[in-house]
């Protein structure tokens, strides 16, 4: 079983291939999976892997709502005009903070983290910028909470 991160940098790389060929999302985790092996391996032997499967999925079954809520924190950029890469950490990272599974600095940091490895640095501070603001719309309420103790 791969580390998470590994898991986060292998659904960058699906919803990548998924978003620019515009086809079925289990096709491209298909397509995936048969680049990690040479045609001498057993395909019956495939190791797959959940994490980054639930995270394919669940970015791509909400996609419309994450969708809106990058576009409604992104001033001045349609989410077609994004680059593709940031494009899709965004919903990754978005998703997962749907989830709620980790701390929020934790999926925030992860999401930077492949920016820096796929993306540019020019590219952080956007999808860092967008992710806060996300992360203040969702947790408006909590935020209010703990202010008030």
């Amino acid at each position: 079983m791969p580390s998470r991160r590994r898991s986060r940098e292998r659904a960058l790389q699906v919803l990548f291939n998924w978003d620019n060929r515009k086809g079925d999302i289990w096709r491209a985790a298909d397509d995936f999976y048969e680049t990690l092996h040479s045609e001498e391996d057993d395909p019956s032997r495939l190791e797959r892997d959940e994490f980054m499967e639930e995270l394919v999925l669940g970015a791509t079954r909400r996609g419309e709502e994450i969708d809106k809520l990058i576009v409604n924190h992104s001033s001045n950029w349609r989410i077609e005009r994004m680059p593709s890469v940031d494009r899709n950490v965004l919903r990754l990272a978005t998703f997962e903070m749907l989830e709620a599974k980790l701390p929020i600095p934790v999926i925030i940091d992860e999401a930077l983290e492949l920016v820096r490895r796929f993306s540019g640095d020019e590219s952080v501070s956007f999808v860092n910028g967008v992710l806060d603001a996300i992360r203040r719309e969702l947790f408006a309420d909590a935020e209010r909470g703990k202010n008030a103790v």
